[in-house]
């Protein structure tokens, strides 16, 4: 069923929230439908199961060597850089495994962004007169920070009037306060883009800045959508080449 390829291990954070596992499986079995050939595994470092430690003891008990581990974030912030890493390192010996670089910033990202404020009404042609905010759960990391400011600038520059970013922790400023501000610099609509992989606390709480704040429009977390698929198999195929930080061998 599947060739020699490395195992491809989507490593999600886990939550509380029942619709944050759905979706992740729901994005890694259209990952699945992309690249049929390649065993794709989902682990959790936290609240849901199977954990990353017990999935890897399965795949070295059916005789997987060689391991990509994909971060299943939009940024490089603390789970990346320590949590992610840690637990890797306690993977089976004789184990290889390699770590994939965390999904954004991509222009796939982007497109999946306004793929996911199209479906929730914004037309094309309303984009000169539509304040955008992109709104991300938020981080102490600044270079995580910088991404989302990055982004910021990069969707401006597809036609929309005015792009602010916001945060629903640890930074501000919070949705509701970047849609005030859009109103007020003039925007005739302002839409609200949530820059999160799936539904939880963090999520619901740009939702509630945007509701409360007033905006027109309010999109759907990036979920299983295919430009988030093909982005999952383009940092896999970037983590097989020569270069990658090999956790354990």
């Amino acid at each position: 069923m599947y060739d020699h390829r490395p195992v491809l291990l989507v490593v999600a954070h886990g939550s509380r929230d029942p619709r944050h596992a759905a979706t992740v499986h729901a994005l890694t079995r259209r990952v699945r439908s992309l690249r049929p050939g390649v065993r794709v595994e989902t682990g959790f470092l936290d609240f849901d199961t199977p954990s990353v430690p017990t999935l890897l003891e399965q795949l070295a008990s059916d005789g997987v060597r060689d391991v990509v581990a994909l971060p299943l974030l939009l940024t490089a912030a603390f789970h990346a850089k320590s949590d992610i890493p840690a637990v890797l390192r306690g993977a089976p010996a004789g184990m290889r495994v390699r770590r994939a670089e965390v999904l954004g910033p991509s222009p796939l990202l982007l497109t999946a962004l306004e793929r996911r404020l199209y479906e929730a009404g914004v037309a094309p042609s309303h984009k000169r007169s539509t304040g955008l905010v992109l709104a991300a759960a938020g981080s102490s990391d600044p270079e995580a920070i910088a991404v989302i400011a990055e982004m910021a600038r990069e969707l401006r520059h597809t036609g929309w009037c005015a792009v602010r970013p916001a945060f629903a922790s640890a930074t501000l400023p919070r949705t509701e306060d970047a849609v005030r501000e859009l109103r007020a610099s003039g925007a005739g609509r302002v839409a609200v883009a949530p820059c999160v992989i799936a539904p939880g606390r963090l999520p619901d709480r740009i939702a509630a800045g945007a509701r409360t704040a007033g905006a027109d429009v309010l999109a759907g977390v990036l979920g299983p959508c295919a430009e988030l698929a093909r982005l999952v198999l383009a940092r896999y195929d970037e983590a097989r080449v020569p270069g990658p930080e090999v956790l354990s061998a």
